[in-house]
């Protein structure tokens, strides 16, 4: 039996029954007519060999995976260029998956598990995209320009083993090698952008890192309310915490023009700040500061940096807007600092942290009961205790979230988060006008939160109101480009257009979801519904088992629960997925 290495390129036709359905002769002569000008050239241009055809399928082999690479992406851009000349529905796009085995000779054709993974990663692409192996990618990474993003280790079909999975995205053109989010820089928004990194904590006791988080976080808190600038969500810039830093390529990162830093020392009852503004285009430091204080005049510190800040980059912003932006702290420190601890463990997602930012939050409201946040701090932490299952009694949980986020809504109607958390309320019991409402105003408040974005497109995809609320979520992106909730951004796009019936588009928006190393059980469920939706059955049950190592006690009764929010149609749809994927009743 003759065996050889070879790198194994494997396609099919993204949607082709449909195609079929809607026009079989027009679809087989157009898929022969891009074989023929388009892929096979491109194929013997790169030293492939067609191996064989099947269908909408082809099956071809290289001697080298770098040039299994190029032909892959060159043919898939060039597709794309032809597509951009028709009407959306006439589209024939491909998916690639590409993998370097060994593989068996049979005559002119290959067999063995090379091939076999090869066709696994090709199901795992994206509409015009491309799914390569770890093998792959360890061989092209330093001798071709075009960028791929870590999908981590994958469940293969009749594989014993999981296989390391690298993608690249139709429209990302040349880039250097390596993940996606470390090489293409985001674009500039049209008006100045800025980001505030965590401040680092100098006063050599890990239990101050939640006060130097508490100023930099008050500092974008004050900053997004300005209309006039585009500022990057706590989430985002606090990813980069703990690292060494390249202001240069943090911009990049974020899509920012101007980047804070700063530090905090704290000493008994005075604190010392210090904070420098940088424009990361031209490298250049704008501004900087010190300030030596008591902890009484903290808030004069923040409203002292934030003015100085925009001066620097908008000058000008009058003072009457300035002055509508400062919020009215509470006037006693000990509040603010308890608030500022229960921010800090809520933000860890864990049982044990959210019980200890519920005692947080509750002694902040007992400190100072009219300190708005601290109510509505402890409203979202009851709301998470739900939705994460750490609470024993869920009915209780949302009553205290609901009578807490009411108090801090009447004693503040004009702080986002206030509103924001009341939305969530509203939202939890399906009351999606009444949460998209104080979405309205939590973003009239607050217009650069990334949370609210998010939120009123999560309620707007729920309310039969899809197409609006993709608009929302994208924005949400574009403020928090690295925020560990991107998988619940990225899920919230695949529910949309799982409420378009547009299922290929979901299904590759769900993969994005999923891919995330932290994607909660919501993810793939909506990749579960959109496989199904797809016919895609054996793939749906693959997904479902991967649901059950992250959530063993699983059953329909969670699933209904996570759906009652829904509007009808859409949720007789995911709890169908569910059942078709093998959930029992």
């Amino acid at each position: 039996m003759e065996r050889r290495l070879a790198a194994i390129l494997a396609t099919d036709v993204v949607g082709y029954s449909r195609l079929i359905r809607a026009d079989e002769e027009g679809t087989i002569a157009a898929l022969k007519t891009l074989r023929s000008d388009l892929i096979d050239p491109k194929i013997a241009e790169h030293h492939g060999r067609i191996v064989k055809l099947m269908g909408d399928g082809m099956l071809a082999e290289f001697p080298s995976v770098v040039d299994a690479v190029r032909a892959a992406v060159e043919t898939q851009q060039a597709v794309a260029e032809h597509n951009a000349s028709l009407p959306e529905d006439r589209w024939i796009e491909f998916r690639v998956g590409i993998n370097l085995g060994d593989v068996v000779i049979d005559g002119d054709d290959i067999q063995g598990d090379g091939v076999n993974i090869a066709a696994r990663l090709e199901g795992m692409a994206e509409p015009g995209g491309i799914c390569i192996s770890g093998k792959v990618y360890e061989e092209v990474r330093d001798r071709i320009d075009v960028p791929f993003e870590d999908l981590g280790e994958q469940a293969v079909k009749n594989i014993d083993r999981p296989v390391r999975v690298w993608r690249w995205l139709a429209g990302d053109g040349a880039a250097l090698a390596g993940p996606i989010e470390a090489t293409l820089p985001l674009p500039l928004p049209d008006k100045p952008s800025i980001a505030v990194l965590p401040f680092d904590n100098m006063s050599g006791d890990p239990d101050q890192e939640f006060f130097a988080d508490g100023i930099a976080e008050d500092i974008i808190t004050q900053l997004s309310k300005f209309r006039s600038l585009f500022v990057i969500a706590r989430n985002s810039s606090f990813s980069f915490k703990g690292q060494a830093l390249d202001i240069k390529e943090v911009g990049q990162k974020l899509g920012v023009r101007y980047v804070v830093e700063g530090s905090v020392r704290r000493a008994g009852n005075r604190v010392r700040i210090t904070a420098q503004l940088i424009d990361a285009v031209a490298d250049a430091h704008l501004w900087a500061e010190r300030y030596d204080r008591e902890l009484d005049d903290i808030f004069a510190v923040q409203d002292e940096v934030t003015q100085a800040i925009v001066t620097a980059i908008e000058p000008t912003l009058g003072s009457a807007e300035l002055e509508r932006a400062r919020r009215v702290p509470t006037g006693k420190l000990d509040a603010w600092e308890a608030f500022q601890r229960g921010l800090w463990h809520v933000f860890r997602y864990k049982r044990d942290d959210n019980a200890k930012a519920q005692e947080f939050f509750r002694r902040a409201t007992e400190i100072d009961g009219g300190f708005a946040p601290a109510h509505a701090g402890l409203a979202y932490t009851l709301f998470l205790s739900v939705m994460l299952g750490f609470g024993d009694d869920p009915a209780l949980s949302v009553a205290a979230a609901y009578e807490a986020a009411q108090r801090a809504v009447a004693l503040d109607p004009d702080d986002a988060f206030c509103q924001m958390t009341i939305g969530r309320i509203h939202e939890m019991t399906g009351a999606h006008d009444a949460a998209i409402s104080a979405y309205e105003k939590a973003l009239a408040l607050n217009p650069n939160d990334a949370s609210a974005h998010y939120l009123m497109g999560w309620a707007l995809v729920f309310s039969e109101r899809p197409e609006e609320g993709l608009q929302y979520v994208d924005d949400a992106i574009r403020l928090s480009p690295r925020d560990p909730r991107l998988w619940g951004f990225l899920t919230s796009k695949g529910m949309a257009f799982i409420a378009m019936a547009r299922f290929e588009e979901a299904l590759a928006w769900c993969r994005k979801a999923t891919a995330q190393p932290n994607a909660g059980v919501r993810a793939h469920f909506a990749e579960i519904v959109a496989l199904v939706q797809l016919e895609r059955i054996d793939e749906a049950r693959q997904a479902l088992d991967r649901v059950f190592a992250i959530k063993p006690d699983l059953d329909m009764n969670f699933v209904r629960n996570v759906a009652a929010t829904m509007y009808p149609a859409l949720a007789e749809r995911y709890v169908d997925g569910l059942r078709k994927a093998g959930l029992e009743a």
